[in-house]
């Protein structure tokens, strides 16, 4: 099948080709699973072109990395609300930090598939909130888990209830640099030092492209994309080299 062609997750993309089938052949919209971020794109740049559907996306606040899709007939313009559900994780981690990969592991561990769980962010040191579906909220209602050595109690909110992560307004600024290095960029991008800049990217918590990176040293290209956690997504829109041999670079952090 050509859309499948070169595809990073056939599979994946094979399962929203399918969905896209059935609501032609029930006439019924239906959501997808939740989506990482690289695959929602991909998706979307290969199925928006197929005349007979539409396809929507939402992860429950606006700039969600995780999200699902909406898919409906063309000629369908009724309202559709998503069925995504607030999540609040409580527990004490004054004396153990927590971070939104320790939430999603211990939501796994409580028999919730990764598929239904969308964006998880961390409040303070009482513990962290997050988006799921019905599905996940009805298993999740009242349970009690573990993340490490301590207990967590997990309840259902409502969207509107939800202290949602900062959101931040797109801007565009501009640096000018002796290379094109990650970590050249990222520090100016990000207003962080090239140390912290390294030492986020050695801890996992810097991606490129949705991936992950390991080398600081490593030069960008216009149209790449760093995504840093709890700090946003900074984009390089334009690298020009200026006559001292330094770039002059241009980024749009949101």
């Amino acid at each position: 099948m050509a859309l499948l062609d070169g595809a990073s997750d056939p599979e994946a993309l094979e399962g929203l080709i399918d969905l896209g089938e059935q609501v032609l052949r029930t006439w019924q919209p239906a959501w997808s699973e939740f989506l990482s971020a690289p695959l929602r794109e991909e998706a979307l740049d290969r199925l928006t072109g197929l005349s007979d559907l539409q396809w929507h996306s939402d992860g429950g606040y606006p700039g969600a990395e995780r999200q699902r899709l909406l898919c409906r007939r063309a000629d369908d313009a009724s309202e559709h609300p998503s069925t995504h559900q607030g999540l609040l994780i409580e527990g004490n981690f004054l004396f153990d930090p927590l971070t939104p990969k320790d939430l999603h592991q211990a939501l796994l561990s409580m028999g919730v598939a990764d598929a239904d769980l969308g964006d998880l962010w961390v409040r303070g040191d009482r513990g962290g909130q997050g988006i799921c579906t019905a599905h996940a909220a009805a298993i999740l209602r009242g349970r009690r888990g573990a993340v490490r050595d301590v207990e967590i109690h997990c309840d259902i909110l409502s969207l509107s209830q939800l202290q949602l992560p900062a959101q931040r307004v797109a801007r565009t600024l501009q640096t000018v640099e002796a290379s094109c290095r990650l970590d050249a960029i990222a520090s100016a991008g990000f207003g962080l030092s090239r140390a912290k800049v390294v030492a986020h990217v050695k801890a996992g918590r810097l991606r490129l492209n949705w991936g992950e990176v390991r080398q600081p040293s490593r030069d960008l290209s216009v149209g790449d994309r760093l995504q840093l956690q709890d700090r946003g997504c900074v984009e390089v829109l334009s690298l020009t080299l200026t006559k001292r041999d330094r770039w002059r670079v241009e980024l749009r952090r949101s």
